[in-house]
């Protein structure tokens, strides 16, 4: 209860009059308990937001270091788990833990702009449902798919070159490797050799000479190379056929 104050007011004494008069001053009544009210429900409020702040800060992991998988350290930011971007993210460099691998996913596609001094991209790659595009070249040591999942390097409306200064290694330990084009299939060694190391070597779109040996019909025939690099087929005699059908160079 507030304490009410009292005033006394003297009055000068003159016959007849009372004696000294006391006057309450002070909140009371109504306005004493919307007062009360007022006050009780400030300090509600201010316990209510003490508790959230501190649980949004045990929520959140809120540290001297960051907060959540977030950590501040001399080298940048570190993220540690998880993460979730809705905005745009700009960075220098971006590497995950060594021995650990890092991966990017979305509901959608996965934009990365590599842009210049005055922001115009230099190199985009774009990764969705229909892969992964590069519109120039790339650089990379290993081109990998997932477990259990095909490998496709396609390009529909341009050429496909690859090319390494100590070689180019293409292998599929669990399935088969097949190679197509619209034009041409090119491989080519400049210092080298090229090797074809397998039970079975099958060509069986070869074009046929015309030289049919003397004698018994026979299923022999040995493979002729033109000069532009063109094979075919000529059926074997008792010596070399090539040279007998060389219309087929032409």
């Amino acid at each position: 209860m507030m304490p009410q104050e009292q005033y006394t007011h003297h009055r000068s004494t003159m016959p007849g009059s009372e004696g000294p008069q006391v006057y309450k001053v002070g909140i009371y009544g109504w306005r004493k308990r919307c007062l009360y009210f007022f006050v009780l429900l400030l300090m509600i409020l201010i316990l209510v937001n003490l508790a959230m702040t501190i649980w949004i800060l045990k929520v959140m992991n809120f540290t001297i270091d960051g907060m959540g998988n977030l950590r501040i350290t001399e080298k940048g930011l570190k993220l540690e788990g998880d993460s979730e971007f809705l905005q745009p993210l700009y960075a220098k460099e971006i590497q995950s833990r060594p021995g650990n691998a890092l991966y990017f996913k979305s509901a959608r596609n996965v934009t990365v702009n590599i842009l210049n001094d005055q922001t115009k991209v230099l190199t985009q790659l774009i990764t969705g449902a229909e892969g992964t595009v590069f519109p120039k070249s790339i650089e990379t040591p290993n081109v990998r798919a997932e477990p259990f999942k095909e490998l496709r390097l396609e390009s529909p409306t341009r050429s496909l070159v690859m090319e390494a200064p100590k070689g180019v290694e293409i292998n599929a330990e669990a399935g088969n490797m097949e190679a197509t084009c619209r034009t041409e299939l090119r491989l080519e060694s400049k210092d080298g050799e090229i090797k074809l190391d397998a039970a079975k070597i099958r060509l069986p779109r070869l074009p046929h000479g015309s030289y049919t040996p003397t004698g018994a019909r026979q299923k022999v025939f040995e493979i002729c190379v033109c000069a532009n690099g063109r094979l075919f087929l000529s059926q074997a005699g008792a010596g070399s056929t090539c040279q007998i059908n060389t219309s087929v160079c032409l």
